[in-house]
C-alpha cells in the first residue's frame, strides 16, 4: 500500500530493498555533516519513515512469513525453552499444502468460509507456551493483527475473521486436561473441547461433572472466557464462576497466572472475553459433584395440543423450580400434522435432573401440571451418558464419541440474543406465534435461570445477567443453500423476529449474551473513537462492569493489540494517554520533561541526533552487535527500539496526517506518553555506554 504525505498527496516508494535503504541510511547517518551543510532532523525522521515502511510492510504472505518465521526463531531461542516443534512446523503460510485443512477444519458456520471472506496471512498452531510468547512478540513487531482460535464456534467468525491483514493463533494443540480427583479440580488447556474435558473426568471418576455447555465440540478457550453455560447454570452457576486459576501470555509475551497477573485481570478473562486481554493457555476449574442417576425427558406440544398455556406457566415455573432442574424450552415453526399445508408452533421442553425419576415426575407435576410429565417421557442414566443425549448423540453411544472434534454438520447460521425480565401474557405469545409463522424459518432456544444465578453478584465477574433475569432468549436460524441472496434473506428474518421482541425483553440497555457473538448490536474499527464504539455493545453484554472492564484493558493492554470488532477498548486518550501502567502523573510528568530536555539538546547538536538515532536502528535491525554487552541487555533494546522507532514517526511528526485515520495505519502506536516513557529506557541505557557510537 503507497504511503502519502501529510497533505495527502503520495510518496513515491522507490524500488530499492530493505537492505539498500539499511545501507543508505545508516551511511549517511554515521557520517558526520559538513558544519556548512546541516542535517534537518525532520527530513531524516522522513527518511526514517520510508525505511519503516519498506522494511516492516511485507508486500506478500510471502515475504512475512520468512520475516516472521525468522523472528519466532530468534525470540524462542531467547526464551532457552525445550521446543516439541521447530518453529517452521508450527507457521503455515497460504503455499503450504497444511492451510487450506488447517483454515477449514475449525469453520463453524459457512457464512465465513466463502471465496470471498479474508483468509489470513499466516496460520500459527503453538504446541508450547514460549511459541504463544513468541508470536504475541512478533505479532506486535511486524504490526500484523492477531486473531485466537480454540474451537472455532465464535457465531460472528471473529476468532478467524477480519477486515485488516491478520494472521490466526489456532489453540488447538493445547488441549491436555489434567483431573485432580482428590482437589476436585482440573487444569484444562484452551484449545480443548468440552467433550475432551467432560471425557477426561469421566475417565478419572464417574463423582464429578463440569458444569459448562452441552455442544462437545465448542472450545474451552472461547467458552469459559465469555461466560460459558450449561445445563447445571441453576445449580452451580456459569462455566466461569468455577474458575479458580488461569494461565494467560499477555501483550510484553510473559506467561502470567493467577497471582502474577492480579486480581482485575483474572475478573476480566472470566466472562469479559480473553481475546482482549491476551493469549488465554489454560484454565483451572473446581468439579461439581453429580449424582450416580440423572434424568433427562424431551415433550413437546403445538399450538393446537395448548402449547400456548405450556409456554406462558413455563416463564413462571422454569426460573423457580428446583435448583437440580434445568427445563430449556424450544420454540420452532413446524408443519400442521392436523391441517394440511398450514403452518403451526412446536413448543418442546427439554430437562436435565439431578436425581430420580420418580421424584422428579412427582415434582414437575405438583408444579407444571401443563406439561404432562409421565414417567415413560423420562430416561435415567449416568451423567456422562446424559452429556452425550444433550448432545444428540444415539441413546448407546460410545463415551468415546465425545473426543471427535469434528461437529456432525456445519451450516450456514445466524445467532442472537436477548433476556426477559418480565413473563410474556398469553396475548403477547399469540402475536409471537404469528410472527414466527409467518417468518416461517426462526426458531427461538428459552434457557432458564434462577437458582444459583440469582445469587451469584452482579460484580463477582464481568457476566452481569444474575438475579432479575428470568431466561435468556436464542434466535436460531440456519441455512444450507449457498449465495449472498439466501444470506440476506435469512438474516433479515433473524433481525426481523429479533426487532419484534423489543417491547418484551431487556432494555436501558437491551441485553447480549457475549458467547452468542452478534455484530448486528455494534462494532468497533478501534480508532479514535473505540471508547464510545465500544461502549454501545459493551454495555449490552456488560452493563454495569463494562467500565471496569475498560480499565482493565488499559492497564495491561494500552496500545490496544489485542482487539477484533467487539473488543474491549481502551479508555479515551483524555484519560490514558500520557500514563503508565501504574505510574503517577508526577512521575510521568517528569519523565516527560527529561525527555524533553534531551531532545531539544539533540536538535541544537544535531549530529548527536543523527548517532542516537542511528543507535536506535542498530538495536533494532543489528541485535547481534558486540556493543551489546549481553543477551538480556539486547533483547530489552530490541524489543524497545523496533516497535518505539517506527512509533516515534507516526505518532510525533504524522499524528494529524488524514492517512492515519485507521487503526491499521497506525499499527497501535498512537499513544505518544508511551512511547516517549520507553524512549527514558533507551536513554538510560546509551548513558551507560550500552548500544552507542561513541
Amino acid at each position: 500500500m503507497s504511503s502519502r504525505r501529510c497533505d495527502g498527496g503520495p510518496i513515491e516508494e522507490p524500488d530499492l530493498r530493505p537492505t539498500d535503504w539499511v545501507s543508505r541510511l545508516l551511511a549517511m547517518m554515521t557520517t558526520p555533516p559538513s558544519p556548512s551543510t546541516p542535517v534537518s532532523p525532520l527530513l531524516l525522521l522522513l527518511l526514517l519513515l520510508l525505511f519503516v515502511s519498506v522494511s516492516s510492510s511485507p508486500s506478500s504472505s510471502a515475504s512475512l512469513y520468512d520475516t516472521f518465521l525468522q523472528c519466532l526463531v530468534n525470540r524462542t531461542q531467547t526464551l532457552e525453552q525445550q521446543q516439541q516443534q521447530e518453529p517452521s512446523q508450527i507457521l503455515h503460510a497460504p503455499t503450504n499444502s497444511s492451510y487450506p485443512t488447517l483454515l477449514g477444519s475449525l469453520v463453524r458456520n459457512r457464512r465465513f468460509n466463502t471465496s470471498s471472506t479474508p483468509k489470513p496471512q499466516l496460520i500459527l498452531t503453538p504446541s508450547h507456551p514460549s511459541h504463544v510468547q513468541s508470536a504475541v512478540l512478533c505479532a506486535r513487531g511486524t504490526g500484523t493483527q492477531l486473531r485466537i482460535r480454540s474451537g472455532g464456534h465464535d457465531y460472528e467468525g471473529i476468532s478467524y475473521v477480519s477486515r485488516a491483514p491478520f494472521l490466526i493463533l489456532d489453540m488447538f494443540n493445547f488441549r491436555s486436561v489434567d483431573v485432580d480427583v482428590k482437589q476436585a479440580t482440573a487444569w484444562v488447556g484452551t484449545g480443548a473441547t468440552l467433550g475432551e474435558l467432560y471425557y477426561r473426568i469421566w475417565e478419572k471418576s464417574g463423582l464429578y461433572g463440569f458444569n459448562a455447555g452441552v455442544c462437545p465440540t465448542v472450545g474451552v478457550g472461547g467458552h469459559l472466557s465469555c461466560g460459558g453455560y450449561g445445563n447445571m447454570l441453576r445449580k452451580f452457576g456459569l462455566a466461569s464462576d468455577s474458575v479458580v486459576d488461569a494461565q494467560i501470555v499477555d501483550v510484553e509475551g510473559r506467561v502470567l497466572d493467577r497471582s502474577s497477573m492480579g486480581e482485575d485481570l483474572f475478573w476480566a478473562i472470566r466472562g469479559g472475553g480473553g481475546a482482549s486481554f491476551g493469549v488465554i493457555l489454560g484454565y483451572k476449574v473446581k468439579l461439581v459433584p453429580v449424582p450416580k442417576v440423572v434424568t433427562v425427558f424431551r415433550v413437546g406440544r403445538t399450538i393446537e395440543e395448548n402449547a400456548t398455556e405450556l409456554v406462558y406457566q413455563w416463564q413462571n415455573i422454569a426460573p423457580r423450580t428446583d435448583n437440580d432442574l434445568f427445563m430449556r424450552l424450544l420454540l420452532q415453526p413446524v408443519s400442521s400434522k392436523r391441517q394440511k399445508g398450514a403452518k403451526t408452533v412446536n413448543a418442546s421442553v427439554l430437562a436435565l435432573f439431578l436425581g430420580n425419576a420418580d421424584r422428579l415426575v412427582s415434582m414437575v407435576n405438583e408444579e407444571f401440571p401443563e406439561l404432562g410429565l409421565r414417567k415413560e417421557d423420562c430416561a435415567e442414566m449416568s451423567w456422562i451418558e446424559s452429556v452425550l443425549w444433550w448432545g444428540n448423540f444415539n441413546r448407546g453411544t460410545a463415551v468415546e464419541a465425545l473426543l471427535d472434534r469434528m461437529p456432525k454438520s456445519v451450516s450456514f447460521l445466524k445467532r442472537k440474543s436477548d433476556y426477559v425480565q418480565e413473563p410474556m401474557s398469553r396475548e403477547e405469545l399469540e402475536l409471537l406465534w404469528d410472527k414466527l409463522i409467518e417468518l416461517g424459518k426462526v426458531g427461538f432456544v428459552f434457557n432458564p435461570y434462577g437458582g444459583k444465578m440469582g445469587k451469584i453478584p452482579v460484580s463477582d465477574t464481568p457476566f452481569p445477567h444474575r438475579a432479575g433475569n428470568l431466561f435468556k432468549i436464542q434466535y436460531s436460524i440456519s441455512w444450507s443453500e449457498d449465495g449472498i441472496e439466501a444470506e440476506q434473506s435469512n438474516l433479515a428474518k433473524a433481525r426481523e423476529l429479533y426487532n419484534f421482541m423489543t417491547p418484551y425483553v431487556s432494555k436501558n440497555p437491551r441485553r447480549a449474551f457475549l458467547n452468542y457473538r452478534d455484530l448486528d448490536i455494534g462494532i468497533t474499527d478501534n480508532g479514535e473513537n473505540s471508547y464510545k464504539e465500544g461502549s454501545v455493545y459493551g454495555l449490552k453484554y456488560f452493563a454495569e462492569n463494562f467500565n471496569r472492564l475498560v480499565k482493565v484493558k488499559t492497564a495491561v493492554d494500552q496500545q490496544n493489540f489485542f482487539r477484533n470488532e467487539q473488543s474491549i477498548p481502551v479508555l479515551p486518550r483524555s484519560s490514558s494517554a500520557m500514563t503508565q501502567y501504574s505510574g503517577s502523573t508526577e512521575t510521568t510528568r517528569k519523565v516527560m520533561l527529561e525527555f524533553i530536555s534531551w531532545l531539544l539538546i539533540l536538535v541544537r547538536k544535531r549530529i548527536h541526533l543523527m548517532r542516537d538515532l542511528a543507535a536506535l536502528i542498530d538495536c533494532s535491525w543489528w541485535g547481534n552487535s558486540s556493543r551489546l554487552e549481553s543477551r538480556e541487555d539486547k533483547e530489552e533494546l530490541k524489543s524497545v527500539a523496533e516497535c518505539y522507532l517506527m512509533a516515534i514517526v507516526y505518532c510525533c511528526l504524522w499524528r494529524n496526517s488524514a492517512r492515519l485515520i485507521h487503526q491499521e495505519d497506525k499499527g497501535g502506536f498512537e499513544v505518544c506518553g508511551q512511547i516517549l516513557l520507553s524512549m527514558v529506557f533507551v536513554i538510560e541505557k546509551r548513558e551507560k555506554g550500552f548500544c552507542y557510537r561513541s
